[in-house]
């Protein structure tokens, strides 16, 4: 198989190579293979005109901290003591118990 005609850009401000839709369907996991190998892009265009950019997907590995931000709210002070928090109740069963 012959390797598809893939141009660099000239004075476009696309900096990647751009290649012909008909050419990357033909080619298409060959040009995956190669985008992986080398970390680059391609332009894949349609009768001239850009139409869509290819390239390596980064998927960042899970931070051990950040994954939890934003679900964790503070609801005042857990350290100090809460004494009227446990004043004996009617319905509190150590005062069944010290009868």
């Amino acid at each position: 198989m012959t390797k598809p005609r893939v141009s660099a850009p000239s004075t476009s401000p696309i900096a990647a190579p751009t290649i012909s839709a008909s050419a990357f369907k033909a080619t298409c996991l060959e040009l995956m293979d190669e985008i992986v190998a080398t970390g680059g892009d391609v332009i894949v265009t349609k009768h001239g005109r850009p139409v869509v950019r290819v390239g390596p997907a980064t998927i960042a590995p899970a931070s051990p901290t950040g994954f939890m931000r934003g679900t964790i709210v503070r609801h005042g002070d857990l350290i100090s003591p809460d004494e009227e928090g446990w004043a004996t109740t009617e319905t509190d069963p150590l005062r069944a118990r010290a009868r």
